[in-house]
């Protein structure tokens, strides 16, 4: 799979004379899956996170969470998120398969009531977990789950990026009518987000930090903040203690995995 994206790209950046794609369409999908390939390989990571949630007033609460993710091949990345505090969420662990085409699958385990529950499509743009973070924007987001057209080069922070415009295929679903995001064009890495809503007004803005590298190769933000221009609201997101390929396989990401979290 990895070498056939390889190979579309290749075809949508070149014509038979060299030249770039003709069309934007085929910059815009040329681009996403150039950061999917340069991030390809990873096999699975460990990191812990904080989630720090504020309101309009600015009264914040955080949350401890550890997160565990697999790279799958020929699909989309399992994920697995753990809440440790506070008290009144701990022992929460909410799993994700992510998948190229169709449906992602999401369960949530709620210890309180010692059920998982599974999170349909048709609520995926709700909040997770009361943040400004949709279950969709949890999901690991494969190429596939989108249409792209190129809009246009701009220096974002001092840096040379691409400014592409995606469009979710399952627009039924989404809370989301398009992204505008900015990649910069040395790494490939996502430092800007813009989430539009079904109305097609701005509704948050995803801004990235504090990027560092692992294994020579593998680039990740120590910094996720999320705005949501309409309700005043952000979910900031601190993640440390990276760790790649630490053996983890499918056995740590079924649905039994969720009640037995530790």
């Amino acid at each position: 799979m990895r070498f056939f994206l390889l190979f579309l790209t290749c075809l949508l950046f070149c014509n038979p004379a060299g030249c770039f794609a003709e069309s934007l369409e085929e910059k815009g999908l040329a681009i996403a899956l150039e950061a999917d390939l340069r991030d390809a390989g990873f096999t699975d990571f460990t990191a812990d996170m904080l989630m720090i949630l504020r309101n309009k007033h600015g009264r914040e609460s955080k949350r401890k969470i550890r997160i565990r993710t697999l790279e799958v091949e020929n699909d989309g990345d399992k994920s697995l998120s753990i809440f440790d505090t506070p008290r009144d969420v701990k022992g929460t662990a909410f799993l994700t398969f992510s998948h190229k085409v169709g449906d992602d699958d999401q369960w949530l385990y709620l210890p309180a009531l010692k059920r998982v529950k599974r999170i349909s499509s048709r609520n995926k743009s709700g909040s997770f977990m009361g943040s400004e973070y949709a279950y969709e924007d949890i999901a690991s987001q494969e190429v596939e789950k989108y249409t792209y057209r190129f809009l246009r080069e701009e220096t974002y922070e001092a840096r040379d990026c691409f400014v592409n415009e995606s469009y979710p295929v399952d627009l039924k679903n989404s809370g989301y009518t398009r992204l505008v995001s900015w990649r910069d064009k040395d790494e490939y890495r996502l430092w800007k987000v813009e989430y539009y809503d079904r109305k097609k007004a701005h509704l948050k803005t995803l801004i990235f930090k504090d990027y560092e590298q692992y294994l020579g190769k593998y680039w990740r933000a120590a910094e996720m903040e999320m705005v949501n221009h309409q309700n005043g609201k952000s979910t900031k997101l601190l993640w440390t203690y990276y760790q790649f390929k630490t053996g983890l396989t499918d056995r740590n990401f079924d649905k039994n995995s969720l009640k037995r979290a530790k």
